[in-house]
């Protein structure tokens, strides 16, 4: 192999290294990208879902549940039932 070949072959071999990193490049950038709308996203929903939370713990608490009593069964009543 003389000089101009092996020089051809490592110019291609630069050029081939050189189009893989910026094909690389582009590909962090794409996930990069989407990984940020991603996490816009569930930033958005985690408030919306917080909010919805807080308000349901305020109503909660201006307008609590009615309480029920609850009857204590009495010994003779539990063993006639059974």
């Amino acid at each position: 192999m003389n000089k101009a070949e092996y020089a051809a072959k490592a110019a291609t071999a630069a050029f081939k290294k050189e189009e893989r990193r910026r094909e690389t490049m582009k590909a962090m950038d794409s996930y990069n990208a989407e990984r940020a709308g991603e996490l816009k996203k569930m930033e958005r929903l985690r408030a919306l879902r917080l909010a919805k939370e807080a308000e349901d713990a305020a109503e909660l608490a201006a307008n609590p549940p009615p309480t029920v009593a609850v009857k204590k069964r009495t010994r003779k009543k539990a063993e006639a039932e059974s």
